[in-house]
């Protein structure tokens, strides 16, 4: 799926079928939903997964959890803007 199909997709009411966990969390916080989003990451124990999961607790202001699971993804801790990192991440994760 490209990127504007996926970003398009947030008019729905749910993520569209045959995205990976990370992909999900990312559209479920980008709709608001970050317990959502928060559970679904959990679900994906790689590299992508874990820089969602760092993604998602930066959003949430818990920069130290961040920075864990920033080392895990091997992924600096970024300063950009939440919104640019989103589509960052989203871009790198649909191909």
């Amino acid at each position: 799926m490209d990127f504007e199909t996926y970003k398009g997709s947030l008019a729905d009411d749910s993520p569209p079928d045959g995205l990976g966990m990370a992909v999900q969390a990312l559209w479920w916080e980008a709709k608001g939903d970050w317990h959502l989003a928060h559970q679904c990451v959990q679900k994906q124990a790689d590299a992508e997964g874990a820089w969602v999961h760092a993604y998602l607790h930066r959003v949430e202001g818990d920069l130290s959890n961040a920075g864990g699971w920033y080392r895990r993804a091997g992924r600096p801790l970024p300063t950009a803007p939440l919104q640019e990192e989103w589509e960052t991440i989203a871009r790198a994760l649909l191909g």
